[in-house]
């Protein structure tokens, strides 16, 4: 991305015209330089000195030395000269001595104190004054916040208990793990959720943004049972379950804090009243509800079936926390509490010799540990190596047990020797086959991961030890074949690295194929919209494919599962099946079932003491927020909700959850659209990673952070030393001066900005950072508008025309209305990154470098009548923006909005509540369009020209009319002073030409559409041959770039794949490179003849 001092483009546009070049030097200012220049240098190393006697006489220079010395003097002269212009800014601070400039510019501020009371309306202070002269993140977003949530502004507006007449929009925030610090990904959702809102809060709809956070079962525990261990040396069961609960809490009320300051420090205008957290008591009688109302319906039962369990954690686990390694063949691994790497990658061959007979069967199997526990060898049916064996039994070597040999077609003969091993118990695909058999189901793991009896001598080993000691066993029998790399996934919890377990154990399940079938119609049908495309396929494939859910943790934080164990005197009872169990919303409830059900019996009741899979409460979130199971207004009136905006990779793990959970319990859908957001990778495409340095929190880009300060987090992880230092390295490479202070707007424009709705975000602080330049734009205009309107400004009553607008007020309402319809078409399309170039243009492009450069003109010049004009004009325009600009910069825009004049009547107490800018069909003129942009291209030819061939003053250019209407427009008595106020002071003189005259010549030349061309006088002022061979360079350039772009766009699937936001960048730069070509071929030619004459 393209940046500089004065302009900022956007991804996939043009980067703008610098607003003006830098300010001409005062003839002093000059003098004083060549003076310094040529005055005799001083120290040791001065030119003309050696370090030898200060006393010894001058060496006499030849003539020729001393013209070498003073062309010298003369180059570096003007190369001081052109850096103090840079540097000078603009206007009377160029003639500032250069020594003060610097001393100005190294000048620090204190840290800013707010003085406005917390809560009340923000104090705002002169523009003027050392905080306020240049935007300040720090300064403008303070104070903010705290009055918007204390005025009520966030809450939703309900009119005798109903809606507003447009309607509402509700959105529940993807409530985020309460176990530590946010991250980007949380940044990026909580910009596009509040842009939404915000616009629909404007827009007259009755809103609300609900906040909460989610208790993470898993990830919560592990933290909170590392910390006790390293502060205390103790275990959660030293302390005993309620004390633990305890503990866990006041550690959750802790962060759960710190995550709500950040929520509120990024703008997120959630209604804190209707905070939830899926633990509290709304939430706990939600689950409780659910629970026992889905076991009533046979939807929830007890089985034993496989499970991934965390030998680590000595719990089952979800897929989702399970990471899948991909090795290429034989790796070491770590794996916790082994001392040595533990071997992964290998295809192990052994045989089984074949009961009552000399002959043997040979298996291969990546976990020969496992072989302990099979019950059967299964062949591919039509496989004639093993056809006389089907029927057979194997003799296992190590306990005694015999292995059928059975037939399935499950069995790829291709694959190993064509005969498996089968281990119900520990595999899933063996698990499947042993129901189909009828097999033994035999397990050979403790929940700690040794061996237990069923493994016989091997009981009490380790099962990655015994991996090796089976191979030694096998080898001794001369059993052993041999071993052979094979290209595998290694399940790993993603929480403590262990490698995941399947295990067999008695846990509560929900069947889930029934539930789908409805939660897949109402998607199919439109009642539920998925985007983008990508994403739907994703939820078709997991429905269509689901499995039943294990719904057991064997946990403590979390929610209990309230099934309660009831064990008759004098009768065994079996854990794993349901009839063992009363389910109930209370104990006392379950006590009365058991009654019922063994009328006469003594028995005790036993509460479950494993918590259900966080994904349950997570999944009656949209409903349960609003006060379901009771009959509550919110939910009457807000539910369904409107919009869950969530990441693509949770969407069959949270996202299905709760359309089947909200079909079943509601009888409605719980939202009706689904925006799944890209995933951030840092700038060099890579996922975040704390191992790779490349998560970056979102504070340290608001607040701003040094090398070091990044470094020193690093070292304060739990990060393996050698990945503390591939950390640091990439930090050092993309934070070589650490991370600058951005803004919560800054960043927030930019994450929207990156919202293509296509792939994976690639992150780049310097983009970010360049919206903050955007920032200082808005604010720098918005100062200078104040400055010209004045303190006894009043903008008139309504904003209708009066009438007596100039072309370029025409232009800039005609830019109002348009822009305005474009940002809500595209938000209404959801083209978030389309949105934010429409609000950025309108305001850096169109108000900033057009209609505001023209009206300082007016200004300066012009009469009574045409100021005032301007005048309202401008408010109109300025006003228009800050609204337009609101939902993505909350802040700035509030800042400066508050510090405008009203409209007589208008009582807005603020721009959170004022209505967002729609079409207006009176402001729109084409024609007035079509002539300004006329200016706009002339001026904007002129400045390129001049800038490309380096004419810094005196440029003498002609504009050539193409046809008589152009031409009518270039001599109307505005134009030129127009074009001469957009073009800088580059140019001295400018001549409009006829189409019918004749094309001046010695010119470099740039096309203005179709409508004129734009010729700038050269001779005498470049070097020809040179600047022939530069254009040429840069017209190969360009047709390569044409030749790329459209191979890019006519790809055989680019219409089908490629998102209309990506499309209009790719069309934006095949038309830039086009122009290039055009401009440079004629300049070519011009050249061409100049040098022939």
């Amino acid at each position: 991305m393209s940046l500089n001092a004065s302009s900022h483009n956007s991804t996939g546009e043009k980067t703008g015209p610098t607003t003006a070049p830098p300010p001409e030097l005062s003839e002093d200012s000059k003098k004083a330089i060549l003076e310094h220049s040529n005055a005799d240098g001083t120290g040791q190393n001065a030119p003309g000195q050696d370090g030898g006697d200060k006393d010894a006489p001058k060496k006499v220079k030849t003539e020729k030395e001393l013209e070498k010395e003073r062309k010298k003097a003369e180059k570096d002269a003007k190369f001081k000269a052109k850096k103090a212009a840079q540097a000078a800014g603009a206007g009377k601070e160029a003639a500032k001595p250069a020594k003060e400039k610097k001393k100005k510019e190294e000048e620090v501020l204190p840290a800013y104190v707010e003085k406005t009371p917390k809560g009340e309306k923000k104090i705002l202070g002169s523009l003027d004054d050392a905080f306020h002269k240049a935007y300040n993140p720090a300064v403008v977003e303070s104070a903010w916040y705290d009055w918007w949530e204390k005025e009520g502004f966030f809450k939703p507006e309900l009119r005798d208990g109903k809606v507003k007449e447009r309607g509402s929009f509700v959105v529940t925030i993807p409530p985020p793990n309460v176990t530590g610090k946010l991250h980007c990904g949380h940044a990026l959702a909580t910009a596009l959720q509040d842009l939404l809102i915000r616009w629909h809060r404007m827009l007259n709809y009755t809103t609300l943004y609900v906040p909460g956070c989610d208790h993470a079962s898993i990830s919560t525990q592990v933290v909170v049972e590392n910390m006790l261990w390293r502060r205390e040396g103790k275990t959660r069961h030293d302390l005993g379950r309620p004390a633990f609960l305890d503990l866990t809490m006041k550690w959750k009320n802790e962060y759960h804090e710190s995550i709500n300051r950040v929520l509120k420090r990024l703008g997120g205008s959630f209604d804190w009243t209707r905070e939830a957290f899926t633990m509290d008591q709304a939430r706990s009688e939600a689950v409780l509800e659910a629970f026992v109302r889905m076991h009533r319906d046979g939807l929830i039962y007890r089985s034993s079936r496989l499970v991934l369990w965390c030998t680590k954690l000595n719990t089952a686990i979800s897929t989702l926390e399970v990471d899948q390694k991909e090795i290429e063949g034989r790796t070491l691994l770590d794996v916790p509490g082994y001392e040595r790497k533990v071997e992964f990658g290998v295809l192990t061959h052994f045989k089984y010799p074949i009961d009552g007979t000399e002959e043997f069967i040979e298996v291969a199997t990546t976990r020969p540990e496992t072989m302990l526990g099979d019950t059967a060898i299964a062949v591919h049916p039509k496989d004639k190596r093993y056809e006389h064996l089907i029927g057979k039994f194997a003799k296992h070597p190590f306990v005694d047990r015999l292995l059928p040999v059975v037939a399935d077609d499950y069995v790829d003969p291709e694959f190993g020797t064509g005969a498996v091993k089968i281990t119900p118990a520990h595999d899933q695909n063996d698990y499947a086959l042993g129901k189909r058999h009828n097999l033994e189901f035999i397990t050979i793991l403790n929940d700690d991961g040794t061996m237990n009896a069923n493994a016989g001598s091997f009981a009490g080993q380790k099962r990655f030890d015994v991996r090796y000691s089976v191979v030694d066993e096998l080898t001794k029998k001369d059993l052993y074949v041999k071993k052979e790399d094979n290209p595998m996934k290694v399940p790993l919890c993603s929480k403590t690295k262990d490698v995941i377990e399947p295990l067999l154990k008695p846990q509560w399940w929900m069947k889930m194929e029934g539930l789908a079938k409805p939660a897949i119609e109402v998607v199919r049908n439109g009642e539920i919209t998925i985007s983008p495309v990508t994403s739907e396929k994703i939820y078709y494939h997991w429905m269509e494919n689901i499995q039943d859910w294990c719904l057991s943790r064997q946990l403590w934080w979390g929610h209990q599962i309230p099934a309660y164990l009831c064990e008759v005197e004098g009768e065994d009872v079996d854990e794993s099946l349901d009839e063992s169990w009363i389910v109930a919303l209370t104990e006392e409830e379950a006590r009365k079932e058991a009654e019922k059900k063994f009328p006469g019996k003594k028995f005790t009741l036993r509460q479950d003491g494993d918590v259900l899979d966080t994904w349950f409460s997570s999944g009656l979130w949209p409903f349960s927020t609003l006060g379901w199971p009771k009959k509550t207004l919110d939910l009457d009136t807000l539910f369904p909700t409107s919009l869950l905006e969530t990441g693509w990779d949770i969407l069959f793990f949270w996202v299905a959850r709760m359309i089947i959970f909200s079909i079943h319990l509601t009888g409605k859908i719980p939202f009706k659209e689904v925006y799944c957001h890209s995933l951030i990778r840092d700038n060099m495409g890579r996922k975040m990673s704390k191992s790779l340095g490349n998560v970056v929190d979102p504070i340290d880009i608001m607040n701003g952070i040094s090398l070091k300060e990044l470094t020193d987090k690093l070292h304060q992880g739990n990060l393996d030393p050698k990945e503390v230092k591939s950390a640091e390295k990439y930090q050092q490479t993309a934070f070589p001066k650490g991370i600058p202070e951005c803004g919560s707007d800054a960043l927030r424009m930019a994450l929207i900005g990156y919202t293509t709705g296509g792939g994976d975000i690639a992150f780049d602080v310097s983009v970010i950072h360049g919206y903050r330049r955007f920032c200082n734009k808005v604010y720098q205009a918005t100062k200078f508008a104040l400055g010209r309107l004045g303190e006894d400004f009043t903008p008139r009553a309504t904003s209708q025309l009066s009438g007596k607008e100039s072309l370029a007020e025409k232009w800039i309402l005609h830019k109002f209305s348009t822009s305005s319809k474009l940002v809500n078409e595209r938000l209404t399309q959801r083209q978030f990154s389309n949105s934010t170039q429409a609000v950025y243009q309108y305001f850096y492009d169109s108000l900033c470098d057009n209609f505001i450069e023209n009206s300082k003109a007016v200004f300066d010049s012009g009469d009574e009548a045409q100021i005032e004009s301007v005048r309202q004009t401008l408010y109109t325009a300025l006003e228009g923006g800050l609204l337009l600009l609101h939902p993505y910069m909350p802040f700035l825009s509030e800042e400066l909005w508050q510090r405008l004049p009203r409209r007589s009547g208008d009582k807005t107490a603020s721009i959170t509540v004022a209505a967002f800018p729609e079409y207006r069909e009176d402001f729109v003129d084409a024609q007035a369009e079509e002539e300004y942009e006329l200016m706009i291209g002339v001026s904007k030819g002129l400045r390129s020209i001049t800038s490309e061939y380096t004419i810094k003053e005196g440029g003498n250019a002609f504009v050539q009319a193409l046809d008589d209407t152009t031409h009518a427009v270039l001599t109307s008595s505005t134009s030129l002073p127009t074009i001469r106020s957009l073009a800088g002071k580059t140019v001295s003189e400018i001549k409009i030409l006829a189409s019918s005259d004749p094309a001046p010549t010695g010119c470099a030349v740039y096309t203005v559409g179709s409508s004129a061309t734009v010729f700038l006088d050269i001779k005498g002022r470049v070097d020809i041959d040179k600047e022939i061979v530069k254009a040429t360079a840069k017209l190969e350039k360009a047709n390569e770039t044409i030749q790329k772009q459209k191979k890019i766009m006519g790809a055989e699937d680019y219409e089908a794949k490629v998102s209309e936001a990506v499309k209009e960048g790719e069309k934006e730069k095949l038309r830039a490179a086009e122009t290039d070509a055009r401009n440079l071929e004629m300049s070519i030619n011009q050249f061409q003849t100049l040098k022939l004459s």
